[in-house]
């Protein structure tokens, strides 16, 4: 009995240590966000005269500021449009590639798998001047679809993993056999039979690949050079002076910036796991 307790309390002390690390490093991580928050609501001066502090008064006109300079509506639809775009081509593209690597079982599917899976080594950053050029010389220059293309390109190597693994581990084949002999084409088989069960892995790839595409700054800022196609970040970016930067201006264009990806998140994060752990069980 001594022996038990003994090892009760040594249990109950570690999970109270490891709780107490857990919430230091959440108030630590915590602190930027906290100050960006507050940092929205500030005048100038208090903003500098009191960084961390509350503030005094709430200046709520930073926000009605921030969405006239930045225009924020014509940003907002620039950089949906995009987003949709983009995430609906990968994950169209990224299953069609996906499920045909995933049920051919040759040298050549498996050359094909590496190749995309050399995407995810190679930053597409290593090869921006050849991108410009063939943007340019494609005729795409400052076009949204020149931005949609190559945001497909980045993420479609990511988007093929994921929706190959999920195929090959989760959707039986003997589904797609029955429907074969019922005379369903190859095409048939994905869209009817393969396409609806992907919904989970779908639900995970379409909140990463929105995070990579919203947050996108550098293929946006290359290939979009008037500010009628500017997308939000952009907008954010010209807040920034050569010699000074207006925080109290600033924070509130990243807070607008960010608040749609917050709404979509809490919306959609129940999906992260369950698409995940859904694609990690075998049969």
């Amino acid at each position: 009995m001594k022996t038990k307790t003994l090892g009760k309390n040594r249990n109950r002390r570690s999970l109270v240590i490891t709780e107490s690390i857990m919430i230091l490093v959440a108030l630590i991580w915590f602190v930027p966000v906290y100050y960006l928050i507050v940092t929205t609501l500030k005048t100038p001066q208090d903003a500098t005269n009191n960084p961390l502090g509350l503030p005094s008064p709430f200046v709520f006109g930073n926000y009605a500021y921030a969405w006239e300079k930045m225009e924020y509506p014509r940003a907002f639809f620039n950089t949906a449009f995009i987003t949709v775009a983009s995430v609906a081509l990968i994950i169209i593209l990224g299953g069609m590639a996906g499920y045909a690597i995933a049920r051919t079982k040759t040298k050549a599917g498996t050359r094909m798998f590496l190749l995309f899976m050399a995407g995810l080594v190679v930053p597409f950053q290593m090869n921006i001047i050849s991108l410009y050029s063939i943007v340019k010389n494609l005729g795409l220059m400052n076009s949204h679809l020149s931005v949609i293309l190559v945001n497909v390109a980045v993420n479609l190597p990511q988007a093929v993993f994921l929706l190959k693994e999920f195929i090959e581990s989760t959707i039986p084949l003997e589904l797609e056999e029955a429907a074969e002999i019922d005379g369903c084409s190859v095409p048939g088989k994905f869209f009817r039979i393969v396409f609806p069960l992907l919904k989970p892995v779908i639900a995970t790839l379409a909140i990463i690949t929105t995070l990579n595409v919203w947050n996108e700054f550098m293929t946006p800022l290359l290939l979009l050079q008037t500010r009628d196609k500017g997308v939000i970040l952009q907008e954010v970016s010209r807040n920034i002076g050569q010699f000074s930067t207006d925080w109290t201006a600033m924070f509130p264009m990243m807070m607008l910036g960010v608040a749609p990806l917050i709404i979509f998140y809490i919306f959609m994060q129940k999906y992260i796991i369950s698409g995940v752990a859904a694609g990690a069980v075998k049969g």
